[in-house]
């Protein structure tokens, strides 16, 4: 622009404009529209572009911005903004039926003006249609509701107008001017006059006076289309300035319609031949100068020839407002080329011009004196996104890798998140993170929400679903994460620039203040501090740095020195790029493994050797041996050329100033230059939460970046100096002072950069819930609405730590109440603000050099106040950090308690952040480096005064102590502190401080003159102890030590207080399933194991019975392992017996597990009795009001005297009246035994004593073929006669089942007693008495058929009554006489006879029994086959047994049934009845007995010779 461009400034987005929710409102369309305006019309007015604008309603100034998008042409968004306030969450998005042309204009409602429409708003379709629309405050509209119609004015041009299509357009307060393309411009009255009214269209015509009688020759000369229109209001006189296409410009006025001004514009093409044609575009107006009454006037020309561009030319126009208005162009014209950059908006006043370009923000003065008048250019935003996503050069990125990949050498898996840490950090950082950019990314990815959704979102949810995509698209290996997170930022960057153009200026006239509306945010544009101005200056410009506000020296050469030695800083700062400053950051806030102490010799590492062979061969596996071999001599050759620089510069800049002292001299001096500055702040009057507030917030993010990475560089440049001190000849003493004092201040420097940084990026953490600072923040104490929105801003990635800050910061006067202020602040208001604010973080109210470590403490308690945990650990962590560096431990305690406190809040902290984190080794951690502050904040000096001053805001209780001790003191913090851990459900650290607190009772209580303290309103040393103790115990045994918890019992000296914890105990004992280690014997009971048995059985009798883990049976192992077997066994039996009577009174519904209960108590209680000597083995009836359960279940109610002397002692052996012996046990064993087996086969059955049996229970369990149980009753129950009775019943029963046809029982012979046994059914199936439910049968041995199991149990049970298969014979028979009786039944016959006889003799189930069955049954067949069977065998013996045959009685035969069947062969074949098969069974019979009689007749004649 005819001279050098310089950095005056840069933008600053005011943090939340980009997240505005729309209220939805949309504007009918009327019938007489549609007759105009159809979907197949050509447009009447400009189409559709990307616009936006503003204006202010002034006292109190109230800023309106409305903007319109080419993406979204039916709407107009409309933003109502005020200084003092947030910038607005919710916006105005107003639909139109068609299409809007790029023109808008909202001004205050002076039409008619009321409180519920203070605002008017034009807009223009591209149809042609105008409408008028009557405001409300946006916050009165609800979405998706409908414009109402009474507040809504549409009026269409075209039906007053035959001058082409429009233009361009302009509005005022009630008046709409229009310019049209043959040059004509109208004046519409809308919204004060009717459209059918007179008057309510204007024409502004050239002719005037006679003019009108000469026709058509006093029109004039035709005149270009309407370019601009621009609306002025000057001296209360409203002028209009048109600006046509041929460059004509024209003033009227337009209150009297008349022209006042006309000159055609040069073409700046035609000076000099410079540009073949020039195009007049757009036309802007300035601000009257009061002094020379010049309006100044600028006009954009777009310039043809080869390569397209633009100028603009500024004019001056002298206006004299007398009586009448003369208005004559100044002469001068101050051209301003813009070559290859657009314009896209300009901005006037009376001695200032504002361009914005699409490449940044210029300003000059107006008409300057001198020929050359130096450019001053505001960055925009676009170059610090760019520079924070390393978008700005193609190597940041690799920088970035090389550099982690040195730093990570010996820690390659934490690499990955490291770097993510890196990108996540910046994304989210204020000024780079955009909502709608990064949710058009996150669509890029496929990443879909909804509005709702995505505004929920907080910074934490961000990372979580950023960090999720990146791995998704990637892998773990750190060049894939990186090429992942490149092609992420390119994304996002290129996102940020298409959703966040610039498209206008805004100028307060009222404080000065710039502001750029870009598509979605807004902005305003601060100064630079003197450090940034020297940095962003160029080399030569080095040279004069008082310039820069660098006015530190009175001799020249030092400022020479300096500005050799800025050079080198410069040098050592582009070596390792702006990622050195990204690593060492990260390392220094994040928890990552490395610490920015363990990262500077990294960089130092790089500076002095570069990247090292072990990165390259990392790069070379990933992008290829020669790209990484051409990288690898790059990076030597530019370390050799670094190195080389250095060297020749160090040594010049030593030799100009003699010594290396006098350069260490002035680098001290300039680090003072880096220091936050003092600013000492008397506050009274509170900031509140603004617009103002964001501001200061991005600039201060901005300003502490660059401050920061300039005390990096000078920290990295020093300790260069160290490195290679031999190389450049330094001195020892040299290296002394900058290891010893330069180093140390440049430390301290970056940390306060860093700190202010930090607070300024890092998103607010949101409050929990639970979290009682929160809680007392929902109280709403204050009436402070901006306190009281906190809640919904914490976590967001806008709401910073920093907000919190501000709003706690004050002024104290006007010229200092940058903040507070109802306008917009200006450049020098932002950077103002920042120093106030980042001298309150650094130095505080006071200023003083030594505030620091106070000041911090302030900052952690407002912090604290809000729940920001984090934040305060790493503030107060750095602080402890840096003081443990500065002083020794002694030394840090000097300082009035301040030590104290910092540890206090910093354990408070930790405390409360552990009681977020999930239990492992994060929370572990935690715990024990809140327990170490505390103490050590209990030992400094002063520490009762100190952290008594505390106030009970930040959510922990009040301190209150009037002790005079040290112990005492010690006592009264170590119970606070065990009381805050125990609020937080921290038991660990309670319990260290509950035994840290009694280790102070007995010296606490120690008065001066050495005694004991007796006040009587004082608690004794015991009480104290006794409560301690039982905090301890409870404590423990919520860690679940329950050794150290039974200790802290039986330490307790407090008896009362032990026994309510010995309850206690058992009771979590029990609760945790670990009575094992009360009954198991690991615990040492000192006089307390009847105490123990009685808390037990006190519980067993007040629980449920079917709790699990049963009391009784703890009681039972309780017992047992004291070897007291009567006890255990009369617990079991009482835990048997209750199990009986309540499940008679609950009914239980699972009846059988009941009744596997009692038999498991039953049988423990035999067990026990078992291991107790005969004479004592019994106990006592467990009875109501029994001696068992009065001794060992209290009631509530004392036991009188003579109950408690009528206890008896179980050890003695007199058995009283009534007992229970093992017999009973044993008897109701069994019963229970058989119940249970009922209970699963759906049988409810009980008993009513032990003693007998009921009659109906063999039975029952005989029908359900329960036969096992059924014979253990018998055994148990029945002897002699009545075991043989019931056993023959049995066997009847089975045999029965066993028949394939079952007979009806009164078939059955009366003597086998089976009737009310079995009945029979249709369905082959067993029918219970009593039960409606037919049951199949089930079968305890797995056979193949009832025989089996008859087989099995007749074989088992026949010794106990012999007469048994003959039973089961005669049951089978009587049932079927056709069925064919098994082989093992018959052979249970022929196994019966007696030894050494012969024939068919026998015990009661011999042959002779089963042959008169067959007889009785008339089976003669197998009656016959078996006598003839035991014939012939008799007959046919061995040689050697003939001698014993021939014995007396040795031979036996059934003769009377031979006779008997010999009698029914007869008689079958006398009645004709099977004759023949009669006839031969008794040719066969006649034949045996022929032949068996004469072998009797010969062995009894051989029985005298034997005698002789």
């Amino acid at each position: 622009m005819g001279g050098r461009s310089t950095l005056a400034g840069m933008e600053v987005p005011v943090i939340g404009s980009d997240s505005v929710k729309w209220v939805e409102l949309s504007v009918p369309s009327s019938s007489s529209f549609s007759s105009y305006g159809t979907a197949a019309s050509p447009p009447f007015a400009p189409l559709t572009e990307d616009y936006a604008s503003s204006s202010v309603i002034k006292d109190p100034p109230i800023y309106l911005i409305w903007r319109i998008h080419k993406t979204l042409p039916h709407a107009l968004e409309l933003l109502e903004l005020s200084a003092n306030k947030d910038f607005p969450t919710i916006g105005l998005r107003i639909t139109f039926p068609e299409p809007l042309s790029p023109f808008a204009f909202v001004c205050r409602n002076q039409i008619s003006y009321s409180p519920k429409h203070p605002y008017v708003l034009y807009v223009l379709t591209v149809t042609g249609v105008a409408y008028l629309l009557k405001l409300g405050n946006i916050s009165t509209y609800s979405s998706s509701s409908v414009f109402p119609p009474d507040e809504l004015l549409e009026f269409n041009i075209q039906a007053f107008s035959n001058h082409g299509a429009i233009t361009t357009v302009a509005a005022t307060a009630g008046c709409l001017v229009v310019g049209f393309s043959d040059g004509s411009v109208s004046c519409f009255q809308l919204g004060i006059l009717e459209q059918s009214a007179p008057g309510f269209v204007h024409e502004l015509q050239d002719d005037s006076g006679i003019g009108r009688l000469w026709g058509i020759i006093s029109r004039g000369r035709s005149v270009g289309a309407v370019q601009d229109l621009f609306i002025y209001e000057v001296h209360g006189k409203q002028l209009l300035f048109v600006l046509h296409s041929d460059g004509i410009l024209r003033v009227w006025d337009c209150k009297s319609y008349s022209k006042i001004f006309s000159h055609t514009m040069s073409n700046p093409g035609l000076a000099g031949n410079f540009y073949t044609r020039a195009t007049f575009r757009r036309l802007w107006v300035g601000q009257t100068d009061n002094k020379t009454s010049v309006i100044p006037l600028a006009i954009l020309f777009n310039q043809t020839s080869e390569v397209s561009s633009e100028m603009i030319g500024v004019y001056g126009l002298h206006c004299n407002f007398g009586d009448r208005t003369v208005i004559s162009l100044d002469p001068s014209v101050q051209h301003m080329p813009l070559e290859e950059e657009r314009c896209i908006d300009v901005k006037l006043t009376s001695d200032k011009i504002w361009i914005l370009k699409d490449t940044g923000l210029v300003f000059q003065s107006l008409f300057p004196t001198v020929n050359v008048e130096e450019e001053q250019c505001f960055a925009l935003q676009e170059e610090f996104v760019a520079d924070q996503l390393f978008q700005s050069r193609e190597q940041s990125l690799d920088d970035l890798l090389w550099i982690t990949h040195s730093v990570f050498s010996s820690a390659k898996d934490h690499m990955v998140p490291f770097v993510s840490s890196i990108f996540l950090r910046k994304l989210l950082c204020p000024g780079v993170y955009h909502n709608i950019s990064l949710r058009a990314t996150l669509l890029d990815y496929n990443r879909h929400w909804t509005d709702s959704e995505f505004q929920s979102l907080t910074a934490d949810g961000l990372r979580k679903e950023i960090l999720s995509l990146i791995e998704y698209e990637g892998s773990t290996e750190i060049p894939t994460i990186s090429y992942c997170w490149k092609n992420f930022c390119t994304r996002y960057f290129h996102n940020w620039c298409n959703y966040n153009a610039p498209c206008s200026l805004h100028l307060d006239s009222l404080s000065g203040a710039v502001g750029l509306i870009r598509k979605n945010s807004f902005s305003l544009f601060r100064g630079l501090e003197d450090i940034e101005r020297l940095i962003n200056g160029s080399s030569d410009e080095l040279g004069d740095l008082a310039s820069f506000g660098l006015d530190l020296f009175d001799d020249d050469l030092e400022y020479v020195i300096l500005s050799d030695m800025l050079r080198c800083v410069i040098g050592v700062s582009r070596r390792l790029s702006k990622t050195a400053s990204a690593v060492f950051f990260e390392s220094f806030v994040s928890t990552s493994v490395l610490s920015s102490e363990e990262v500077l010799p990294c960089l130092l590492k790089i500076l002095v050797t570069g990247y090292g062979s072990s990165v390259s061969k990392i790069h070379m596996s990933d992008i290829g041996a020669d790209i990484a071999w051409e990288k690898k001599l790059a990076d030597h050759k530019t370390l050799r050329k670094f190195s080389i620089d250095m060297l020749v510069s160090l040594q010049t800049l030593c030799n100009k100033a003699a010594t290396w002292g006098k350069v260490l001299n002035v680098i001290e001096s300039f680090l003072k230059f880096l220091v936050p500055r003092k600013i000492t702040h008397n506050f009274d009057a509170e900031i509140l939460s603004s617009v103002n507030a964001s501001v200061l917030v991005q600039a201060a993010t901005q300003i502490s970046k660059v401050m920061f990475e300039s005390a990096l560089d000078m920290l990295l440049f020093l300790n260069y100096l160290v490195k290679i001190s031999g190389q450049i000849h330094m001195p020892h003493d040299d290296i002394s002072r900058i290891q010893l004092e330069l180093v140390p201040m440049i430390e301290e420097i970056v940390s306060e950069w860093v700190i202010i940084h930090f607070f300024a990026t890092t998103p607010s953490q949101l409050a929990a819930i639970e979290d009682f600072s929160s809680q007392l923040s929902l109280l709403q104490i204050d009436s402070n609405v901006c306190r009281r929105s906190w809640d919904e801003k914490l976590g967001k990635c806008h709401f910073t730590l920093a907000f919190i800050l501000v709003l706690s910061v004050q002024s104290s006067s006007v010229q200092h109440n940058h903040l507070s202020s109802k306008s917009l602040p200006n450049s020098l208001d932002i950077m103002n603000s920042m120093r106030d604010f980042s001298s309150w973080i650094i130095w505080g109210k006071s200023g003083e050099s030594s505030a620091f470590l106070s000041h911090s403490t302030e900052l952690a308690l407002i912090l604290l106040r809000h729940g920001q945990y984090d934040a305060v650990e790493y503030l107060l962590t750095t602080v402890e950090s840096h003081l443990r560096k500065e002083k020794t431990s002694q030394s840090i305690q000097d300082t009035d308690g301040r030590w104290c406190i910092l540890h206090h809040l910093l354990g408070c902290c930790l405390l409360a952040q552990a009681q977020s984190v999930a239990h492992g080794v994060v929370k572990e951690k935690k715990v024990n480096e809140a327990v170490r502050c505390f103490f050590c904040a209990s030992s400094g000096k002063g520490a009762s005064q100190a952290l008594q001053s505390l106030s009970d805001e930040v959510g922990f209780p009040h301190l209150r102590f009037s002790g005079a001790s040290d112990a005492a003191w010690k006592l009264h913090y170590y119970q606070w502190a065990m009381q805050i851990f125990e609020q937080y459900n921290i038991s660990e650290g309670a319990c260290q401080f509950a035994l840290a607190a009694l280790e102070q009772v007995d010296e606490s209580l120690i008065t001066k003159d050495g005694n004991y303290d007796r006040d009587p309103l004082c608690e004794s040393a015991a009480t104290i102890k006794g409560r301690l103790w039982a905090n301890v115990f409870k404590f423990t045994l919520d860690l679940n030590r329950f050794y150290d918890a039974y200790c802290a019992i039986i330490t307790n000296p407090d008896e009362e207080s032990k026994y309510i914890c010995l309850r206690r105990f058992i009771i979590v004992l029990y609760e945790c399933g670990a009575m094992k280690i009360l009954c198991g014997g690991q615990l040492p009971f000192i006089g307390l194991s009847d105490k123990v048995e009685q808390e037990l059985a006190w519980k067993a009798e007040r629980s449920d019975i079917l709790v699990k883990p049963n009391l009784y049976k703890l009681l039972y192992a309780f017992e047992m392992h004291r070897h007291n077997w009567r006890r255990a066994a009369g617990y079991m039996y009482l835990y048997s017996t209750r199990l009986r009577n309540e499940a008679v009174l609950k009914d239980y519904l699972n009846t059988s597990l009941v009744l596997q209960e009692r038999l498991n108590g039953l049988s423990a209680a035999i067990n026990a009795l078992h291991l107790v000597h005969p004479a004592y083995a019994w106990i006592d009836p467990l009875l109501e009001g029994n001696t068992l359960q009065n001794e060992h279940f209290p009631r509530k109610k004392a036991r009188t005297m003579e109950e408690q002397t009528a206890a008896g002692n179980d050890i003695l052996p007199q058995r009283q009246q009534s007992y229970i012996d093992i017999v009973k046990l044993e008897n109701e064993f069994v019963l229970t035994s058989a119940e249970y087996l009922l209970s699963l086969a759906n049988i409810r059955w009980t008993f009513t004593e032990v003693h007998r049996a009921p009659s109906d229970l063999v039975d029952l369990l005989v029908q359900r073929n329960l036969y096992d149980m059924s014979f253990t009753v018998l055994l148990r129950f029945f002897r002699g006669s009545a075991l043989k009775r019931e056993l023959e019943r049995v066997f009847c029963a089975m045999s029965l089942k066993c028949c394939p046809n079952k007979v009806d029982s009164s078939s059955v012979r009366d003597d086998l007693r089976t009737q009310g046994l079995l009945l029979t059914s249709s369905k082959n199936e067993v029918v219970i008495h009593g039960s409606a439910n037919l049951v199949p049968a089930t079968q305890q041995y797995k056979g193949n058929s009832e025989w089996e199991t008859l087989e099995i149990y007749l074989e088992k049970y026949r010794c106990f009554h012999a007469k048994l298969p003959v039973i089961v014979a005669e049951t089978l028979l009587s049932a079927d006489p056709e069925i064919e009786l098994p082989l093992w039944l018959v052979q249970m016959f022929k196994d019966g006879r007696r030894g050494r006889t012969w024939g068919m003799t026998g015990k009661e189930s011999n042959p002779a029994s089963l042959f008169r069955l067959y007889v009785d049954y008339g089976r003669y067949t197998e009656a016959t086959n078996l006598l003839l069977d035991y014939i012939e065998s008799f007959a046919s013996v061995r040689p050697a047994d003939i001698i014993n045959r021939k014995k007396p009685l040795a031979v036996w035969f059934p003769y009377t049934a031979i006779e008997h069947l010999w009698c029914k062969l007869e008689e079958f074949i006398s009645s004709g009845r099977m004759v023949d098969h009669c006839d031969k069974l008794k040719t066969l019979l006649h034949g045996a007995l022929l032949k068996h009689l004469q072998l009797l007749r010969v062995d009894s004649d051989d029985v005298p010779s034997a005698a002789h």
